[in-house]
């Protein structure tokens, strides 16, 4: 694949037509493209392609991170080994009171022996710092505005889970998965 994507940069494919590469070239030529127009559209096939292959990674990648919520500390400190830091996050009750592990990964928040709620930088195709509209845009219509955070339900797990994004000036301030039933 490597050799065939330079040789399509460079447009020195050979004229075969079928279903490749060099068909789709020789598709091309057929309808009297110049050697770069057959560059541009090569490069605008193949970024075509990657988009599209985008969604199916990440959506991996998210169903990995819900498989942490309800993991045992044990487990969770055989996965990532030593936090980078620990601290404490104080509740508005005494029983919210959490121990919080950061890692690259994320942050996350311990209740008694296991993971309860994950803090991110990044999910289902968010980041921290994108504008409001990217949450609505991402989520659709089932989430639900609540002013200063966005909550959506996640369906299809053991117990119930949520994807709560925080706003704070019309940007997301916070990505957070967690159990609703802690």
């Amino acid at each position: 694949m490597p050799e065939d994507w330079a040789r399509c940069q460079a447009g020195r494919l050979p004229r075969h037509a079928g279903w490749s590469i060099r068909g789709y070239l020789y598709n091309l030529s057929l309808l009297g493209y110049s050697v770069i127009m057959k560059k541009l559209m090569c490069t605008a096939t193949f970024a075509v392609l990657l988009m599209a292959a985008s969604p199916v990674w990440s959506q991996a990648q998210n169903d990995e991170i819900l498989m942490f919520v309800g993991l045992k500390l044990d487990d969770l400190m055989m996965r990532y080994g030593i936090p980078q830091s620990v601290h404490a996050v104080r509740g508005t009750e005494v029983w919210q009171d959490d121990v919080v592990f950061v890692y690259n990964e994320g942050d996350f928040y311990i209740f008694r022996d296991r993971v309860w709620q994950i803090g991110l930088r990044s999910a289902y195709g968010m980041r921290i710092g994108d504008a409001r509209a990217v949450v609505q845009l991402t989520l659709g219509e089932n989430a639900q505005d609540r002013g200063d955070y966005i909550l959506y339900q996640i369906p299809g797990n053991a117990w119930p889970l949520s994807l709560r994004v925080n706003i704070s000036a019309g940007r997301i301030s916070g990505i957070f998965v967690f159990r609703e039933d802690f």
